[in-house]
């Protein structure tokens, strides 16, 4: 044990993440709760008052209506606990290549074959054959060459319900919104998370993801079906610990 301290660790890490995955075998994934999250905080603590314009008797009398639960009245959301609708249609495509390519070839020689003699007297003293007439000689290649290409193409069609979390100082909305749909034992989830203007949201409270500043989109899944897709915990530490 002390001699292998990581080994060890691992060893009963491994064995306790297979525990815990061996308590849902036969159970279907369970829902995350919405008490806590932001959403239900906001659903749950009242927005500011805001101050109540007294009607002219003119406004009384007529039978418009500006107050949102009129007919006519503006629906969208403005304040915390509003709830409005964020319309996700992804339909990207992105192609990307590069090619690079080099080569240089160098050749370099010196030499020192007649200087009044000199040459010749030094070359009798010289070991081996050596000789001043090629005194130096050196040759180079090198050559490159690199390519890389990249193709990417996502299309999301999706539709979720989104609250609004917060009202900031400039009037900026912060909306968070879940969706969880569970069928046989597998979890679609659906996270979005971002900041929007009130001006943008459509008179049928939508507003598209384009229009969402610091968006998070997570799309996703988890159960059987997710679990079976991931690498084993013994192949992903060994991923890490293997160098070659």
């Amino acid at each position: 044990m002390s001699r292998f301290p990581c080994l060890s660790l691992l060893i009963i890490l491994l064995s306790t993440t297979g525990c815990a995955k061996l308590k849902t075998v036969g159970q279907v994934p369970p829902l995350t709760p919405i008490q806590g999250t932001d959403e239900h905080y906001a659903m749950m603590i009242p927005a500011l008052a805001q101050t109540v314009e007294r009607h002219r008797p003119a406004d009384t009398a007529s039978l418009w209506d500006a107050g949102r639960q009129s007919l006519l009245g503006d629906r969208r959301a403005v304040q915390r606990g509003d709830i409005l609708t964020v319309v996700i249609e992804i339909d990207e495509k992105a192609e990307i290549s590069n090619s690079t390519s080099r080569n240089r070839n160098g050749s370099e020689r010196a030499g020192l074959p007649n200087l009044l003699g000199i040459p010749q007297r030094i070359d009798e003293k010289l070991p081996g054959g050596a000789t001043l007439g090629t005194a130096f000689e050196s040759n180079s290649t090198s050559t490159f060459a690199g390519e890389g290409s990249v193709r990417r193409k996502e299309k999301i069609t999706l539709r979720i319900a989104a609250t609004v979390v917060d009202v900031l100082q400039n009037g900026v909305l912060a909306i968070q919104g879940s969706q969880e749909v569970r069928v046989n034992f597998e979890i679609r989830e659906l996270l979005i998370t971002g900041y929007v203007r009130p001006e943008d949201i459509s008179r049928q409270n939508q507003i598209t993801y384009d229009k969402i500043a610091s968006a998070r989109i997570s799309y996703g899944g988890r159960g059987q079906i997710s679990d079976a897709q991931q690498p084993r915990y013994g192949q992903q530490a060994a991923d890490i610990i293997l160098p070659f």
